[in-house]
């Protein structure tokens, strides 16, 4: 690695990232510049400001992203129906993409040789990371502290800070024995005693939910309204791509929708036991699939969902970028051109019901020619009989040389 003068760090402000600040200092004896993204976690991001002047850093950059998150990312990831391995929605994949492309576009404006980041040797994170940022800016150099420094604990990590006076602020309360990371899709947990995988999480440990058992005994309600493919409105008010997450975050987790737990197979090789909530998601998948029965074609519809785990998987792995990710986004975004309406779905201790879609401009549901009842010549049932023996042809051909 060449000589770096200059350094642009993801930097959250917590005990990880001020420390990788301090040693990036002292190791690379280079500047560095801090950028904190606010992707909707719920915490203050302001203090990572204090914390960074408080170390001698000059550029500070604090960016409120949520809504170029929501409309960029998670919003066009959901018309694709995006589920990992059959149930991970992921939260936390679809953020790095957009960290990626802010730390090199700081990088270049600020004449910055590298960017670095928090993210360990054994997850995703580091690979998602990287290949964004190589994506955008080839010769962008990358630092990745913990694939260099020995400091290989937490208590390592607390030694380290005592030793140079860096302060770490206690969370109030209990302190959570959990690796979290939370936006406007999801928070997740990781560590302690979710690393065996018999263990059943503790309720404390949930923070955006209430466990089902205690949801409210009564259902609640919300029609949301879609325009090519992406919701516009609840309950008839117009919303932001991330008021719209904020809210069914909120409603969902009052009702106890969208916590997950489960082993997932990650990049780097290893299996690994992960717990999250996402409630929002866990409204949007249902729904979206049952606005896009009504209105997209059947084969377009199927080639959709097989097309859609690899799409998911090119996110897990950190491939947002690339050529073929963009390449079956457009095929997505086309198969949305007629995805308007509504849906209505019902919240439950848990469970989100699908009980009502409707599009008065783009649905293919015809109810004449698909009731039970007489429908006055819309179809002709004795059509059926020479496109049964046509499509039979070939089994009763095999079946005679048998």
């Amino acid at each position: 690695m060449s000589k770096i003068n200059k350094v642009v760090l993801a930097y959250s402000g917590g005990l990880d990232t001020s420390i990788i600040l301090k040693w990036l200092q002292d190791e690379y004896d280079c500047e560095v510049i801090t950028f904190t993204a606010d992707l909707g976690q719920g915490e203050e991001v302001e203090p990572a400001r204090a914390k960074a002047k408080a170390m001698g850093i000059k550029d500070i950059y604090i960016e409120d992203l949520r809504e170029e998150f929501a409309k960029n990312y998670i919003f066009p990831m959901f018309r694709a129906n995006t589920i990992y391995e059959g149930e991970y929605l992921l939260g936390t994949s679809i953020a790095r993409p957009l960290i990626a492309k802010r730390l090199v576009e700081i990088a270049a404006e600020v004449g910055a040789e590298a960017i670095s980041h928090g993210a360990t040797g054994k997850g995703n994170d580091q690979v998602r990371f990287e290949l964004g940022a190589y994506a955008l800016s080839p010769d962008i150099q990358v630092i990745a502290p913990w694939r260099e420094w020995d400091l290989s604990s937490r208590q390592s990590l607390l030694d380290y800070a005592e030793k140079h006076g860096i302060p770490v602020e206690m969370k109030r309360g209990k302190k959570s024995p959990y690796s979290m990371d939370a936006n406007l899709l999801h928070i997740s947990y990781e560590g302690d005693m979710l690393e065996d995988p018999w263990t059943e999480p503790e309720e404390s440990m949930w923070r955006w939910t209430v466990s089902p058992e205690n949801a409210p005994d009564e259902a609640t309600y919300l029609e949301l309204s879609y325009e090519k493919g992406d919701i516009i409105a609840i309950d008839g008010k117009a919303m932001s791509a991330a008021t719209v997450m904020e809210y069914l975050n909120k409603v969902g987790g009052e009702n106890g929708i969208g916590r997950l737990d489960i082993v997932e197979n990650r990049y780097v090789g290893m299996k690994a036991r992960g717990c999250y909530e996402t409630p929002a998601g866990t409204i949007m998948l249902p729904a979206h699939r049952a606005i896009e029965s009504i209105t997209v074609d059947r084969e377009a519809a199927h080639l959709k969902d097989e097309f859609m785990p690899r799409y998911a998987s090119l996110i897990y792995n950190g491939y947002w970028w690339s050529p073929e990710r963009e390449m079956l986004q457009a095929m997505i975004d086309k198969s949305q051109q007629h995805v308007n309406g509504k849906v209505r779905v019902k919240l439950y201790k848990g469970n989100v019901t699908v009980v009502g879609r409707e599009s008065e401009t783009d649905s293919l549901f015809d109810e004449a020619i698909a009731t039970f009842e007489d429908d006055d010549g819309a179809y002709n049932q004795q059509d059926a009989e020479g496109f049964i023996k046509l499509n039979a042809l070939r089994l009763r051909i095999a079946s005679k040389r048998k």
